[in-house]
Parts: C-alpha cells; sequence; structure tokens
C-alpha cells in the first residue's frame, strides 16, 4: 500500500503518523474477517461431530435428538422432541435476525434503490428458478420432485465467512453484492417454505396471530417497557403459527419485518450527548441510566436487536442445529445408494450448477446489456467466484430436506447431496479466486483512477474539458487533507481554467469519528448546489462536527435545513459515500489524502509546486513549474 504523505529524508512525524494509521486500519479489517470466520468454523465443526457422531453411534444420536420434552401448566402442555425443539424454536430465532436484515436493507440500506438493487435481485431470483429447474429435470423421475425447494437457497453464515477465509484481496463491492443478493435469496426461500411446504392449514389461529402482530407493530409507542411487551407478543404468535400449520420459524420473519428500523435522528444523539455530558459533571446512578437509555433509544430497535441476538445465532443456534440435522450415516450401502440417487444429483446439480449459472449468467447479461450498477472491484471474475460460493446451500437446505421428505432412506441421500455440493462449491470458489487473484496483474494495483471523471455523478470544480486534472479521497477531518486542499487551491490559482479538481470520499471512520457525518452531510449538501462551500465549511472547523455543528453550518450557508436533514438519511446520499469508500477499498486506499494526477496515482509530495510538475503543467508565463 502506498500511503500519500511528505517524502523527507528523515522521517516526517505525519508520514510516521500515517503508517501507524495503516497499520491500524488493517489489524482492525483482520479483527473483522476473522469475527466472520469463526462463526462458520463452529457451524463446520458441527457438522463434522454431527457425522462423527451419527457415524460412531447411529443408535445414541437418533435417540438423543428424539428425546422428548414436555411444558405446559394443567392440561395446555406442549410436547416436543429435542429435534423439534431446535428446528421448531430455535431457528425461529435465526429467521427473526434474517428477517430483521431484510427489513434494514429494504428500509435503508442496499435494496433502497433500484439502480444499486438491481443486479444483486435479478441475480438472486435466477439464483432461485435455475436451480429448482435443474433439481426438477434430474429428479422428475424420483418420486420426489416437490423437494426443489431445498437447492434454491444460500447458506449465508457459510457464504460471508468462506468469503473471508478464500475470498480476494478487497472483497468489499463483492461482499456487498452477495449480501445483498443472500436477502434476497432469503426471502424467495422463506416465501417457498410458507407457500408450498405448510402441509395442513387452520385460519383461526393466525387470526390470534394477526393481533399478536399488530401488537407488535403498536409496541413501539410505548415511552417503556417495551422489551418484555415484545417478548410476550412474539411467544403468542409463535405459537399461533404453531398451531395453524404453518411452520411456526416464519413467525420469526413476520415479527421482524414489523420492527421498526431507522437511522440516528440528530436530535436524539444530541440529547444523549447532553445527558453524557451531564452525568460526567455530576456522576450518579440517576444520570447514568438516563444517558445509558438515551443512547440506547437514538439506534433502532431493529439494530439493537440484530447485535444483541448475532452472537447467540452465529455461536449457538446454527451449530446446534447443525448437530441436529446433518448427522448423515456414512457408509457403502447409503453412498452406492445416494451415487445412484436422481435426489442426491439433483440437490449437487442445483447448488452447485444451478446456482452459478444463475447467478453468474444474469450479472453477465446485464453487464453485457450495460444495466444496473457494478463498479469497481466488482469484476466478472470476482463475480465468479461468488456465484460459486452460492452453492453452499446448507442451513435452509437442511431445514427444508426435514419438511419436504418423508421417507428417511432418501433423507440420507439429500443430505449427502448437500453435504458434497457444500464441498464442490467452496473448492470451485476457491479455485476460481486464486485464479482470479493471480492473473490480476500487481504492477498497476491501485495506481489507475478505477472509476473514471464522470459529470454526472462527481463533484467537480473547473471546467470539465480542462486539460489537467486532480481526483482527491479525502476525509473532511484529516489534517492532512486540509493541508493538501490548500496545496491544490494554489495550484488552481496558477492554472485557473486548465484544472479540474474532484473530491472523492474516504472518511477513516475509525480514527475520526464523525467523518462519516461529514461526508454525509456535504452530499446532503450537494443535493442544494452547496458541495464545494460546504466542503470549505468542514475543513475551517474540523474539531467541531457534532450533528448540531453540520446542522449550523448548513444554515450559515443558507440551504433550507429541513430538507437538508431530510437528505441526510436518503439513499442517494448514503449509497454515493458507500460507493465512494468501496471505491477506494479496490484501489488499496488506506490513508488520506490520496491524489490522483491526470488518472495516475501520486506518490510524492503534495505541495502546489509538486503537484505542477506531476501535472506535467506550464505556468502561466511558458516556463515549466518551478522554473521561472
Amino acid at each position: 500500500m502506498v500511503n500519500l504523505t511528505l517524502i523527507q529524508r528523515s522521517p516526517d512525524p505525519e508520514q510516521v503518523d500515517a503508517r501507524a494509521r495503516e497499520r491500524r486500519s488493517i489489524a482492525s479489517r483482520i479483527r473483522a474477517m476473522g469475527q466472520s470466520r469463526i462463526g462458520a468454523l463452529l457451524l463446520l465443526l458441527a457438522t463434522v461431530a454431527a457425522i462423527v457422531w451419527a457415524n460412531v453411534s447411529s443408535g445414541s444420536y437418533s435417540t438423543f435428538w428424539e428425546t422428548h420434552l414436555t411444558v405446559g401448566v394443567g392440561d395446555l402442555h406442549l410436547d416436543f422432541t429435542l429435534h423439534a425443539l431446535v428446528n421448531d424454536a430455535l431457528m425461529a430465532i435465526f429467521f427473526f435476525t434474517v428477517g430483521l436484515e431484510v427489513r434494514r436493507e429494504f428500509a435503508i440500506g442496499e435494496l433502497t434503490s433500484w439502480s444499486r438493487a438491481m443486479v444483486p435481485v435479478i441475480a438472486a431470483v435466477a439464483g432461485l428458478a435455475v436451480p429448482a429447474l435443474l433439481f426438477v429435470l434430474i429428479a422428475a423421475g424420483s418420486g420426489h420432485a416437490n423437494a426443489w425447494g431445498v437447492v434454491i437457497s444460500t447458506d449465508t453464515a457459510f457464504l460471508v465467512g468462506a468469503l473471508a477465509l478464500i475470498g480476494p484481496r478487497v472483497p468489499g463491492r463483492l461482499r456487498v453484492f452477495l449480501l445483498a443478493l443472500a436477502v434476497v435469496d432469503d426471502i424467495g426461500a422463506l416465501s417457498i417454505i410458507a407457500l408450498v411446504y405448510t402441509e395442513s392449514f387452520s385460519p383461526l389461529p393466525l387470526v390470534i396471530a394477526a393481533l399478536g402482530l399488530a401488537g407488535v407493530y403498536f409496541t413501539r409507542y410505548l415511552r417503556g417497557g417495551r422489551g418484555p411487551v415484545y417478548a410476550t407478543l412474539a411467544v403468542i404468535v409463535w405459537l399461533a403459527f404453531l398451531a395453524s400449520g404453518v411452520h411456526p420459524t416464519l413467525a420469526g420473519v413476520a415479527i421482524a419485518l414489523l420492527v421498526p428500523v431507522y437511522r440516528p435522528d440528530r436530535r436524539d444523539v444530541e440529547h444523549a450527548l447532553d445527558l453524557a455530558r451531564t452525568f460526567r459533571q455530576s456522576p450518579n446512578t440517576e444520570y447514568a441510566r438516563a444517558a445509558a437509555n438515551s443512547l440506547r433509544e437514538s439506534i433502532s430497535i431493529n439494530e439493537r436487536l440484530q447485535s444483541a441476538y448475532a452472537p447467540y445465532v452465529a455461536y449457538v443456534i446454527l451449530p446446534l442445529f447443525a448437530l441436529a440435522n446433518a448427522g448423515v450415516v456414512i457408509n457403502q450401502e447409503i453412498l452406492a445408494s445416494a451415487v445412484r440417487s436422481p435426489v442426491t444429483w439433483g440437490i449437487v446439480a442445483g447448488l452447485v450448477a444451478g446456482k452459478f449459472i444463475g447467478v453468474f449468467g444474469s450479472a453477465a447479461v446485464l453487464r453485457l446489456l450495460r444495466l444496473g450498477e457494478f463498479g469497481p472491484g466488482l469484476t466478472l471474475d470476482r463475480i465468479a467466484g461468488g456465484s460459486a460460493l452460492c452453492g453452499i446451500g446448507f442451513t435452509i437446505s437442511l431445514f427444508i430436506v426435514d419438511i419436504a421428505i418423508d421417507d428417511a432412506a432418501v433423507q440420507n441421500e439429500a443430505r449427502v447431496g448437500v453435504l458434497a455440493a457444500s464441498v464442490i462449491a467452496f473448492v470451485i470458489a476457491t479455485v476460481i479466486f486464486r485464479v482470479s487473484d493471480a492473473m490480476r496483474p500487481d504492477v498497476d494495483a491501485g495506481q489507475t483512477l478505477a472509476r473514471p471523471v464522470d459529470a454526472k455523478r462527481d463533484h467537480v470544480f473547473g471546467a470539465m474539458d480542462a486539460p489537467y486534472t486532480i481526483v482527491e479521497y479525502g476525509d473532511f477531518q484529516c489534517g492532512f487533507c486540509l493541508k493538501a486542499s490548500g496545496s491544490i487551491q494554489e495550484v488552481h490559482e496558477v492554472l485557473g481554467d486548465r484544472l479540474r479538481y474532484i473530491w472523492r470520499h474516504a472518511p477513516l471512520t475509525e480514527f475520526h469519528p464523525n467523518a462519516l457525518a461529514g461526508a454525509e452531510a456535504a452530499e446532503a449538501a450537494s443535493l442544494q448546489g452547496k458541495f464545494f462551500e460546504f466542503e470549505r465549511g468542514l475543513f475551517a472547523d474540523q474539531e467541531n462536527q457534532r450533528p448540531s455543528d453540520i446542522v449550523r453550518l448548513a444554515r450559515e450557508l443558507g440551504l433550507d435545513v429541513e430538507k437538508f436533514e431530510r437528505d441526510l438519511t436518503a439513499p442517494e446520499v448514503t449509497g454515493r459515500v458507500r460507493d465512494d469508500m468501496l471505491d477506494a477499498e479496490a484501489m488499496g486506499i488506506t490513508a488520506v489524502p490520496t491524489l490522483f494526477i491526470n488518472g495516475r496515482r501520486h506518490t510524492g509530495p503534495y505541495d502546489a509546486q509538486s503537484l505542477i510538475r506531476a501535472l506535467g503543467a506550464e505556468t502561466v508565463d511558458g516556463a515549466p513549474a518551478g522554473h521561472r
């Protein structure tokens, strides 16, 4: 990685600090990747443990998971096996977290803008349809063609973990694409479970469920004590789904879709900060409780629940599910049966070939037709690796095996197919990513501007047809970026209309807590034609960029403050900043400012004379820069 710092013979403090920031940034990314891997590793270990247990002592494995539990009072009681407890109760929590993610993506995430969502949505739909079609074609004569739902879903936990483990260099944009695809994939899988794999149906309990769901919706208006109310209503809704015949795990999805999600409101954040300052001045229990509650309430319930439940789902529920469902007895007879089984081959073909053809094929067609947004880093070779990873259909595949196939022997064949397909998909993805990275030249990695200057997209200061161009990736709270802006202003004073300057966002959120908010505020200001005025305002007061400071600056610049505050959370604003950040990651930018001079990355000092020489420009009197 190349850090843009002043190059001197003796170590410069700024250079040393930039290098330290880069090391901390890399360490943070490694920790984040490690967290993704842990969940996938536990899932894999539980799968291996289940297979070993089932083969060493198949009797004890079956007996343990068929152990009955009875819970109730008087004449009212529920009778569950341990296997059903995991699949019907604990997995409802898993589907609840899936529903929370779906709700968030449609409200404030990737699926808020059709232009950004088009590619993953179409790829996900094709990735649902093609595998199902392949399975039906292969398993048509087996009597189990109705189990096509086994091949439709990608395991998000394994997908994220595998991408962290074997993915390409700078996988950011591919990861965003695959997560958006996984959300749509989950919606399709959940809909199919509800519509296709509901065996018996009783409408009356669903009336009770509907009343419970209405209660879940209106609970948001309670001033306090919402947690116990949510929990009570969730149990009622789950029991009603169970009694109706609709698979009770879908209760988790229905509840999650009604949980509110929103970006933190500026006034709530300011109130929390005021209470925190009050507590700091007068530490006591009452102020501490008020500050903690205010901070918590400034974050949406959806995001708080995701944060609270995610570790339990990744580290407990999914491994338990694998332990309860992946126990396939593997012997010569079963393997021979699986090799001859059209169900097994239908699953392998559907997950491995079907997912790849559906996801990669649709993405390639969209790229050929220039439809949808791809962005730097989301190349076809990386999409190919991600499409192969989509063939890991573990959790929901095993889940549907249990509810779509009654024959125990065929269930074993199906599970062998799911496990084999997941291993094959992982190996193919590994090969694709390794070959792709090996063929990608390192010589020019990050040295050429990945996204060309676009007058419709970029913030351009100067004439679009100017012969000289400086593109800066920067952070409004970075002192080095402030110095660079001064140098670029000097260059503009010398070159005038012969220079065009473009700013792009690369906020270092780990070191500058308000940098992301500043970037989004600048984009909101740009919707009123005041981007560069807002940029200068942010640079002029780098120490004060809290929400109230940002709104004050908007007022001072004469912006429509109400519109400005609405635009702060608009999808086009947050999406634009995110796209710049992903572009920066794709080019290996880990320190700012990073400048591109006429499309090439600048590696030297960034004082005005150095930049003019790098531009290859001549000064007004015709002499080369620095030789007047």
